[in-house]
């Protein structure tokens, strides 16, 4: 039996392929891997229906001379670029190489397939949601009257973030607001990790804050991939506070735009929008204000009229109240005068006799306080601890408590000993408790 070379081998599968095979199919399956060096190298897989186990897999390449139409045309159509983890429909050449191998020459990329991709899994996203119960959550949150505390969640490096501080602190109003940056990552595999991280940051000091605002700059459709994102999307549904996006896309709305609570263009935009909702509220302000001024202006009128009304009676009144009041008081007078005079007299005897009692009296008494202030001290001296001590007494205390009773000491306790002078520390080692007898308390006899 004659054998053949590998190399023979190979150029006769190549044949064959080449001869049985349609020059071009179309084939769907999703970008695993892709690298650009010139040409356009991918991997292309097909997953099992449940679960990430794979069914096919295959080696593709653009060549350079098709490459840059398919990426332009396909870029402009979608907004996005060609990136892993996109499906996408791609007509192909299948090749066989005697060195090489089997491989996929990708000739062509259906744009509409890959937006009808995308399409569906934002409507699945937003689905899951709704059967969640929360896709509206964010939207029914009131705003609150004042918009001046501003969580805003973006790259401290984007134009975007610029755009929006300088159009918050030049409005032409002069209103204030204070804003603080949590910095995320607004692009990249990151996004959906980064701006979850920021807002569970803010929701550790929601009190300090009236609003979150998620912005950043333009760029391209693809780099809005990770806001398209289940778990973020409930994260931003289910926010306690209301969430201002201004993702700077003018073309496309984002899974977050959507279901957050207000969606803006751009991040100027989303300046624009606050700064709005507050001049609004300074119109209702200064209207209420004017309206104030107005009724108290005329309330200040209709209550000066009625005052000089007043005014213009009061002096006939004055002088029937005169007569009237001027023979009562000069009644009261007369008998104020009499009384006065023989209170005063009483009183001044009253005070000349005190002051003789006390003339008399106050030496003794002074002499007697002086003889039990005396005796007092010289029995607080004799009740003194360091008197008692000196005697040949000693006080026992443990735990820096006198000990009174036996049966509040066991042994092994550690007693520590007041004496005249200095202290003795000692262990109990055995006890006399004295069962049948009693210490007295105060007050009680025995």
């Amino acid at each position: 039996m004659e054998a053949l070379s590998l190399y023979e081998l190979n150029g006769l599968v190549r044949q064959t392929l080449e001869l049985t095979l349609d020059s071009t199919y179309w084939v769907q399956a999703e970008i695993s891997e892709l690298r650009v060096n010139r040409h356009c190298y991918m991997e292309l897989v097909q997953k099992e229906a449940r679960g990430e186990g794979l069914l096919a897999k295959a080696r593709a390449q653009v060549w350079a001379n098709r490459w840059a139409f398919i990426k332009s045309t396909f870029e402009g159509m979608t907004g996005q670029s060609l990136v892993a983890g996109m499906q996408v429909l791609v007509e192909v050449e299948v090749t066989f190489h005697e060195l090489y191998g089997y491989s996929l020459n990708i000739v062509d990329i259906d744009p509409t397939y890959t937006l009808g991709d995308i399409a569906k899994r934002r409507q699945e996203i937003l689905r899951k949601l709704e059967e969640e119960g929360i896709s509206t959550m964010n939207k029914e949150l009131p705003l609150p009257r004042l918009l001046q505390r501003i969580a805003v969640i973006s790259s401290a490096t984007a134009a975007g973030y610029g755009d929006f501080c300088n159009q918050l602190i030049h409005n032409k109003r002069g209103l204030a607001f204070k804003t603080q940056l949590f910095q995320a990552t607004m692009q990249g595999n990151d996004v959906e990790r980064s701006v979850i991280s920021a807002l569970n940051r803010i929701a550790e000091q929601m009190d300090a804050w009236d609003v979150v605002v998620i912005i950043r700059g333009g760029g391209a459709t693809s780099d809005l991939q990770g806001f398209d994102s289940l778990e973020l999307a409930e994260n931003v549904a289910q926010f306690p506070l209301p969430i201002i996006t201004g993702i700077g896309h003018e073309r496309d709305d984002t899974v977050i735009d959507m279901i957050a609570h207000t969606r803006v263009k751009t991040p100027t935009a989303a300046a624009e929008f606050l700064i709005h909702h507050q001049e609004e509220e300074l119109d209702l302000l200064e209207d209420l204000a004017s309206r104030l001024i107005d009724s108290v202006t005329d309330t200040l009128q209709q209550e000066t009229t009625r005052l000089k009304l007043i005014a213009s009676k009061i002096p006939l009144l004055y002088s029937e109240v005169k007569a009237r009041e001027g023979i009562r008081l000069q009644r009261i007078a007369n008998v104020l005068a009499n009384s006065s005079i023989q209170y005063i007299s009483q009183a001044k005897g009253r005070v000349d006799l005190l002051h003789q009692q006390l003339m008399l009296h106050a030496p003794m008494l002074l002499q007697n306080e002086q003889k039990r202030m005396e005796l007092m001290e010289s029995k607080l001296k004799s009740a003194h601890p360091d008197h008692i001590l000196k005697l040949g007494f000693s006080i026992a205390r443990i735990n820096g408590k006198a000990i009174r009773n036996a049966n509040d000491v066991k042994e092994g306790d550690e007693i520590e000993t007041t004496l005249a002078v200095g202290k003795i520390r000692s262990r109990v080692e055995g006890l006399n408790r004295g069962e049948n007898q009693r210490i007295p308390t105060e007050g009680s006899e025995g």
